[in-house]
């Protein structure tokens, strides 16, 4: 199997179009087609649906599509890294998380590395712990952000001198918007917005439920999320109440949403993992080592 045909077949999948893609490709239709063919041959497969006017990619095509985007990411990273001069240190960074506020201090530190290495360019990911899990495992990212609890086993991490706190987001108008905080029992009667991440990881491990208490199993969840963003929406439009993190909603002066730590306080620490005996780009290396100088320092 050859690299180049992986691409060709990620063009054709993306365009939907022989035509459309050869001339992507700068290759003309009958050597694109004759390289698809081949190609469906050597795997045994049939990859595409072909119509008059499109061509879909059949069960087989769609699971080809994924791993060929993934095997295509990853050469473009080592070629990246592979052509970034050590000297100069320029290369491309990779950071993958979920929705946090203590992206700030990967953001304070990206500000003060470009002051000195301005060809460092950085890559974020969005995604929950088993997204960022997969793809820091497969080697497509640098780093990763961690939310606590979090299974570390398999990681070097650092502590991030942040936590964050959990409390529920509702709108300004609803019954609990009045109190300062969230006691367990205001929770038992209402329609609760949960994220799913936030459930296998914090609840599986007891801390949600142990501050609940014994009528967890009431709970009212009517919805779960996995971006916030959508939580928001949901609140907004009189679902329910969403138990989140602080700051990643927009509960400011112009918005219709407020949000309630929840009493006794609950929170979550932080942690920036990364692979063990993982070999790093000068670019990546860098970032590391300011990590650790700024990150070790802010927690002694």
């Amino acid at each position: 199997m050859e690299f180049r045909i992986l691409r060709y077949f990620l063009a054709v999948a993306r365009e939907g179009s022989m035509t459309a893609a050869a001339d992507y490709l700068h290759v003309t239709q009958p050597t694109l087609s004759r390289q698809l063919k081949d190609f469906e041959q050597e795997l045994g497969k049939k990859l595409f649906i072909r119509s008059s006017h499109r061509m879909n990619l059949t069960d087989e095509g769609m699971l080809l599509r994924k791993r060929a985007e993934e095997i295509v990411d990853m050469v473009d990273k080592l070629e990246a890294e592979f052509s970034s001069k050590v000297e100069t240190i320029s290369g491309d960074v990779y950071i993958g998380g979920g929705e946090t506020d203590a992206m700030r201090q990967i953001a304070r530190v990206v500000k003060d590395l470009r002051l000195s290495f301005p060809n460092i360019h950085y890559h974020l990911y969005s995604g929950n712990e088993d997204d960022i899990t997969e793809r820091l495992d497969k080697g497509l990212l640098d780093f990763g952000i961690f939310i606590q609890p979090a299974d570390l086993s398999k990681y070097n991490y650092i502590n991030i001198p942040a936590k964050d706190v959990w409390g529920v987001v509702m709108r300004k108008d609803s019954l609990l918007a009045f109190k300062d905080t969230i006691q367990a029992g205001d929770l038992l009667h209402v329609p609760l917005i949960c994220s799913r991440q936030a459930m296998k990881q914090t609840f599986s491990k007891n801390e949600f439920l142990n501050w609940f208490g014994e009528d967890f199993d009431k709970l009212n969840i009517v919805t779960t999320y996995n971006l916030a963003y959508n939580a928001a929406i949901m609140v907004e439009e009189g679902i329910g109440y969403a138990i989140t993190l602080d700051k990643i909603v927009n509960t400011s002066s112009d918005s219709n949403l407020c949000f309630r730590p929840l009493k006794p306080r609950l929170e979550a620490g932080l942690n920036i993992v990364w692979r063990k005996h993982q070999v790093f780009s000068a670019a990546a290396d860098m970032f590391l080592k300011e990590i650790q100088s700024k990150f070790t320092n802010s927690l002694s």
